[in-house]
């Protein structure tokens, strides 16, 4: 039996690269407290700070569609325990999405220190 070791994987029709078919198209880790910071990512370019509990991450490459999957969490040490982190409505682009961190118990936004978003879908 052979081993094939490659770096890189382009699909058929696709402009950018990602390690395997499959994988997460992009995904991010962050703390979204103070000077919001990316602690680790793959396929992401940045993150923005829209005020209380509003984060923008912008993609590396663009997705095909604004019609893939993704996974959102998000967690507050100073609540104790899971906020609901959600789409903003009308936010989802190939290039970019809003997320936002709602704590149901207080229906108030708020900062998380621990948030992870994970985008599925086909790149550009």
């Amino acid at each position: 039996m052979s081993t094939l070791t490659v770096t890189n994987i382009k699909a058929s029709g696709e402009t950018a690269s990602r390690a395997v078919s499959g994988v997460a198209a992009a995904w991010v880790n962050f703390d979204g407290t103070g000077t919001i910071a990316i602690r680790d990512s793959q396929g992401v370019s940045g993150l923005t700070d829209g005020g209380t509990g509003v984060y923008a991450i912008a993609y590396s490459s663009a997705l095909n569609n604004d019609d893939y999957s993704y996974q959102i969490h998000g967690t507050s040490s100073s609540t104790g325990g899971i906020t609901k982190l959600t789409s903003a409505s009308g936010s989802i682009t190939t290039s970019d999405i809003d997320v936002q961190a709602l704590n149901a118990a207080q229906s108030a936004y708020q900062d998380n220190d621990d948030n992870s978003v994970s985008i599925h879908g086909d790149l550009a």
